[in-house]
């Protein structure tokens, strides 16, 4: 499982997010998305932990904490949805 992270700051790095959340437990990844067509980031996180009890730790501590001026949203991420590549009409041969 793993952690959402919101309403971070766009000028959020791996490396501060890591230190902030490696007080509540071990940090095995963290992934910071950035959007495809500007390389910039998008503003949100994911944050895997060693246990979900640390993951739970986390969430308890830091869901609505202030850092870097900014009010985070931490819970537990939701499993992706399956994207649906159909469009309406088709468009294959008939």
């Amino acid at each position: 499982m793993s952690i959402y992270v919101g309403n971070l700051s766009y000028s959020a790095k791996e490396e501060e997010l890591e230190g902030v959340f490696a007080k509540h437990g071990k940090v095995k990844r963290i992934t910071l998305p950035t959007d495809r067509e500007t390389g910039r980031p998008r503003g949100f996180a994911f944050i895997e932990m060693e246990s979900e009890a640390d993951e739970d730790k986390a969430i308890e501590a830091l869901d609505g904490a202030e850092w870097m001026s900014r009010e985070l949203r931490v819970n537990k991420a939701k499993p992706r949805e399956p994207r649906n590549n159909s469009s309406s009409g088709g468009g294959g041969w008939r």
